[in-house]
């Protein structure tokens, strides 16, 4: 049986803030690549049952990520991060946001700067994502739809795939 693994998913509503600690038993640079490349995101960044394809990753200050969740039936979400700052294997910011199929903007959904920085913790590593919207409204409306359930979902699915890629020596 694996040892629990930190998962705290902490609300401030009047900063208008989501924090996400999640602890991952795996070394810093391989959680770093998972967080990083495309052909990793893409087999985990998603809560199941959903499926992830990236449409662009350019991983790069100034760069994006454009990638749709896939429902099981095909139906797409679109979302797109944009790269501001990066600090390799220490952390990043982006602006998170939904999107189309083309890369627009959905402006009538809440968007996030994303601060997400990765320490070494007694052999694991822990990311803190620190979240912040832009009134307490968009903070109610993502949990409305289901981010905290949506996240501890996706950051199993990267547990796992950290044991694939450890046991397969990636």
């Amino acid at each position: 049986m694996k040892a629990e693994l930190q998962f705290d998913f902490l609300v401030d509503k009047e900063k208008s803030t989501l924090t996400v600690r999640r602890e991952f038993a795996a070394k810093r640079q391989l959680v770093w690549d998972c967080h990083t490349k495309s052909e990793l995101l893409d087999r985990w960044f998603a809560p199941k049952p959903l499926t992830t394809r990236t449409s662009h990753m350019e991983f790069k200050e100034g760069g994006y990520w454009h990638y749709a969740m896939l429902m099981p039936d095909g139906q797409a979400f679109w979302s797109r991060l944009d790269y501001q700052t990066i600090d390799p294997i220490d952390g990043y910011t982006a602006l998170d946001g939904f999107c189309d199929e083309a890369g627009i903007v959905n402006a009538d959904m809440p968007r996030a700067t994303w601060d997400v920085v990765f320490t070494d913790a007694s052999g694991h590593t822990l990311v803190t994502t620190s979240i912040q919207y832009d009134s307490p409204d968009d903070v109610e409306k993502v949990i409305a739809m289901g981010m905290k359930e949506g996240l501890a979902s996706t950051l199993e699915r990267l547990d796992e795939l950290l044991v694939v890629l450890h046991d397969t020596g990636r």
